[in-house]
């Protein structure tokens, strides 16, 4: 009896334990890339992703620009080579930048754009 009355006391304080963490907002970035006219915006902070790529765009100098990458919470990176371009998420800034630059092709590539979060 004690066991079992032990054991629902545990299970009831990791829950309030659990339920008592807060929730890490969102913040919101994104990379807004137009290849031929070499054209680029980022935005970061933002509190909804639709307001990111908003800014993005925005920001970025060609009207046929489009949004290549959303960011929650961590970073983005856009590299673009002769072949194609590439944009991928990541961690770090490092890490984006790293994951872009293999998925674009590697060597001939270089990074155009990045964007953090907080």
């Amino acid at each position: 009896m004690k066991a079992l009355l032990f054991a629902a006391c545990a299970a009831l304080l990791a829950a309030q334990v659990h339920a008592a963490k807060p929730k890490k907002p969102a913040f919101y970035g994104a990379i807004a890339y137009h290849r031929d006219s070499h054209s680029w915006g980022t935005s970061h902070e933002a509190q909804t992703a639709r307001d990111a790529k908003v800014g993005a765009l925005q920001r970025c100098g060609d009207r046929r620009c489009e949004v290549v990458l959303d960011i929650r919470n961590g970073c983005g990176a856009l590299a673009d080579g002769p072949k194609r371009y590439a944009a991928a998420p990541g961690a770090t800034r490092d890490e984006a930048q790293t994951k872009a630059l293999r998925k674009c092709g590697g060597d001939a590539c270089r990074i155009v754009a990045w964007s953090c979060t907080r």
